[in-house]
């Protein structure tokens, strides 16, 4: 199964209670949440008060990816305010596993996120901690980039580890693979094929005219 799972970035800021009411009446599966602190990424957007609001709005589980310079600290802080899922980058914290644990401490699943250029090898080290596996489709920071073909191969090798993993034989479920960023109906089939179970798409849901077209178009 496919999740399509809508960013919030991209949406009508001055309409969010209406924007999440139609995403999930159109059948988004997740609600994405970017979070950026003008210092791991240029861009300032959401603090932990989004979530809180759409967790009173929406039972779609809510997927906060986080790309700010102390993941330590909010982490748990979007996992108490209603995040399901909170993903932070490995190059934000020298203590990846101590913010993954506390993610997890604090109510929600961890993720773990890799830039273009991040080398996979981390994810070698992370797996066993983690949920969810975010393979940047762009450099983090602004909606509508173009996306970067390289983010096909790397989710190849993102599920080539995830099923050569230690534990991969046992109960634990598998992460998931998710794409954040440039996804679009036409690279979409590519990376499903390569291995993605999590798309997000900004710009190009909210560009479209029907959502439940456009959600059914990723997922096709």
């Amino acid at each position: 199964m496919i999740i399509v799972a809508p960013s919030l970035l991209s949406a009508d800021h001055g309409h969010l209670a209406r924007e999440i009411e139609s995403l999930e009446a159109a059948g988004a599966d997740w609600l994405h949440i970017d979070v950026i602190d003008g210092h791991f990424a240029p861009n300032l957007t959401f603090g932990p008060w989004i979530v809180e609001m759409a967790r009173k709005l929406t039972r779609l589980p809510i997927d906060a990816h986080l790309m700010v310079t102390d993941p330590l600290t909010y982490g748990p802080t979007f996992a108490r305010a209603g995040a399901d899922y909170v993903s932070i980058h490995v190059e934000a914290t020298v203590h990846l596993h101590r913010a993954l644990a506390a993610i997890r401490l604090a109510g929600a699943k961890p993720g773990v996120a890799l830039n273009p250029l991040t080398p996979l090898c981390y994810l070698e080290e992370c797996l066993e901690y983690v949920d969810l596996v975010v393979v940047m489709g762009v450099n983090p920071g602004f909606s509508g980039q173009t996306f970067v073909p390289n983010a096909i191969r790397r989710v190849e090798t993102a599920a080539s580890l995830i099923a050569n993993r230690p534990n991969a034989n046992s109960n634990v479920p598998a992460p998931l693979i998710e794409v954040d960023g440039g996804v679009s109906e036409s690279v979409a089939p590519f990376l499903i094929q390569a291995g993605a179970t999590v798309l997000v798409s900004g710009a190009y849901l909210f560009r479209s005219p029907d959502y439940k077209e456009a959600l059914a178009r990723l997922r096709r």
